[in-house]
């Protein structure tokens, strides 16, 4: 986690991220200039989502408190420099649709951590909120991006703001329309096998309504069924992961490396686990999967993410991907936001399933739930 996201927050609290972060984006870019306009609010909106649970977290060796404080320390200066027009690293949300998608990572990353949130100034978080409201004229793609503005309205609605109930309702009502069955949910109208199930959808909708749920009784069935949905695909998710932590390369952004089980991190983390996982045998799944995707010697290079899943592999990117995208890989550490004491950690190694599948063992069958 360190290795991965020092250079983006340390350089963002020093106000040199622009001057350091590498200006690379896809080989088939759409616009070169406009996506590397975007790649600082990227990288930081999905920095701290991922590592948001283990900023909340107090505890720990005096090794891991220190690190937790100097990271704490980066995050409120680096937010800090990104609303303030006067410095260099200043970020603007109102450039695009991409904004409005990195915009509601970092919405994501406060309703993760109240630390964060709380801890802001007053000034910096009314420069936050004004710059979230600027999101509000985006006109969302059809699909998962609806769950974007959703993300940004529970935020207000968490902290006490004003919020758009309709906003959230016009995503969950999609949402709703858009699931076809076994945990799974189209990415708008046709359905892709990608894993934005995971990148997206079950997290932001189990994110969503733990806010929505506290405000209002209205989607109390809708609540049950996504998270009974959220546990079935955490089931599929874990038997994705193979033996060696590989797992299928299909679909687009498949640069986001380890953040194709953002979901299952997210449900560890959540301590939602259905019973049939083990938290430990999702622990030693997820750690083959970070070690896999890291593995490569070219997946950094200059300290920096290379584009690429298994190393630096330039032609697997999308047209809207930059050098900010690759770090949605850090919501595998979500689990860090579980305290040391947690079974996740503490119990002793078992085999995920394709471990067992694959060295003979008898496992007990899988099946559908609806």
């Amino acid at each position: 986690m360190d290795k991965m996201s020092r250079p983006v927050l340390s350089s963002l609290a020093h106000d040199s991220l622009r001057i350091v972060m590498p200006k690379v984006v896809s080989i088939r870019t759409d616009n070169r200039e406009q996506r590397l306009q975007v790649q600082y609010l990227e990288v930081l909106g999905r920095v701290l989502s991922g590592i948001a649970p283990w900023l909340q977290l107090d505890g720990g060796d005096a090794d891991e408190v220190a690190l937790r404080n100097q990271y704490r320390q980066w995050a409120l200066q680096g937010v800090a420099n990104a609303l303030d027009s006067t410095k260099n690293d200043y970020m603007r949300f109102d450039l695009g649709g991409q904004q409005l998608v990195d915009a509601s990572f970092l919405a994501l990353a406060m309703v993760r951590a109240p630390w964060l949130w709380e801890h802001l100034s007053p000034t910096d978080q009314t420069r936050f909120i004004n710059a979230l409201k600027q999101t509000r004229r985006v006109r969302p793609a059809f699909s998962n991006w609806l769950l974007f503005p959703a993300m940004i309205e529970a935020f207000f609605a968490k902290y006490g703001f004003e919020w758009d109930p309709m906003r959230i309702d016009y995503a969950l009502q999609q949402l709703e329309q858009w699931y076809v069955g076994d945990g799974m949910y189209t990415d708008g109208v046709h359905y892709a096998f990608d894993y934005y199930n995971s990148y997206v959808i079950h997290p932001y909708l189990a994110a969503i309504v733990d806010v929505i749920g506290k405000k209002t009784n209205a989607y109390t069935r809708m609540i049950a069924d996504i998270r009974k949905r959220n546990q079935r695909y955490a089931i599929i998710q874990e038997r994705l992961i193979g033996a060696d932590g590989s797992f299928p390369a299909t679909g687009r952004s498949l640069v986001y490396r380890g953040a194709a089980f953002h979901h299952l991190a997210d449900m560890a983390w959540r301590k939602a686990l259905p019973e049939q996982l083990q938290p430990v045998q999702v622990r030693g799944a997820l750690t083959a999967v970070l070690r896999k995707t890291l593995e490569s010697p070219t997946t950094y290079r200059n300290g920096w993410l290379t584009i690429g899943l298994y190393g630096e592999q330039p032609d697997i990117a999308d047209v809207y991907n930059n050098q900010g995208s690759m770090y949605l890989a850090t919501v595998i550490f979500l689990p860090l936001g579980l305290p040391p004491s947690d079974p996740f950690w503490t119990a002793a190694p078992v085999k995920w399933s394709a471990q067992r599948v694959w060295s003979g063992e008898d496992v007990p069958h899988d099946t559908k739930i609806d």
